[in-house]
């Protein structure tokens, strides 16, 4: 695998990530300041918030199962190609997604982009790693080099920042 692609992709990674953390902080002021002015609305309903946790908890649900590690488990089918398996990988991280699409009207606009964001990197990691494969390469050495990258650069992914965020959020709703 070519390194400066993979300096790329870490690079692209750690960017994301940086923005989320600093959307993340930037969230935990506006809400440290909203509480110091007191309650301004109080009129939110409990189904309401209800349906808001439900939301944040099968975002988080939905961050584990995209997670590389747990869809490459899920999905592993050794006999496969890596085109194939990347394909597969794919379509079952956009599955996944859209069915769960829905739970963005009950979120904040910065919760939302911070899952679509983290499905938009795994997406672009399985893509990056299997460009560097040769056509005659198996499923199983793509599944190899996408979480030996993992391994090596723990920070590449965003799963925890992700779930922590969304977590946060919950937390507040209660």
């Amino acid at each position: 695998m070519d390194s400066n692609l993979l300096i790329i992709a870490i690079a692209f990674a750690t960017l994301v990530a940086g923005a989320l953390v600093y959307l993340f902080l930037r969230q935990r002021r506006e809400i440290k300041q909203a509480q110091q002015r007191g309650p301004e609305n109080g009129n939110e309903s409990i189904p309401t918030r209800q349906l808001q946790l439900q939301a944040y908890e099968r975002l988080i649900l939905l961050t584990d199962r995209i997670a590389l590690p747990n869809l490459i488990q899920r999905v592993n089918t050794p006999d496969l190609s890596a085109r194939e398996m990347q394909s597969l990988l794919i379509h079952s991280i956009r599955q996944e997604f859209e069915h769960n699409i829905t739970q963005q009207i009950y979120v904040s606009a910065e919760a939302w982009d911070a899952v679509r964001n983290y499905k938009e990197q795994n997406l672009l990691i399985i893509n990056q790693v299997a460009s560097y494969l040769p056509p005659e390469a198996s499923g199983l050495e793509l599944n190899k080099h996408l979480l030996e990258l993992l391994v090596q650069s723990p920070k590449a992914s965003l799963q925890n920042i992700v779930s922590d965020a969304l977590s946060y959020e919950a937390k507040k709703l209660m």
